[in-house]
C-alpha cells in the first residue's frame, strides 16, 4: 500500500492477483502431486470467471 499525501493507496488489481498467488501456494502444498491444468483452473475460479463474463 502506498502513501499518498497521508491517504492510503491500494491497487485492487495487484491485491487480487496475491491472494490468488497465496491461493496457489496453499494448493500446491497440499497437493501430492503436480497440481493438473485443471486442478490450476479450480484453484484460480477460471469457469466461474468465464461464466459471469459471459452473462451464464
Amino acid at each position: 500500500m502506498a502513501l499518498t499525501r497521508g491517504r492510503a493507496v491500494q491497487d485492487h488489481v495487484a491485491l487480487a492477483e496475491i491472494e490468488l498467488c497465496g491461493d496457489l501456494i496453499i494448493a500446491a502444498s497440499a497437493a501430492e502431486e503436480r497440481l493438473s491444468l485443471e486442478s490450476i483452473d479450480r484453484v484460480l475460479r477460471v469457469a466461474e470467471e468465464r461464466e459471469a463474463g459471459t452473462g451464464r
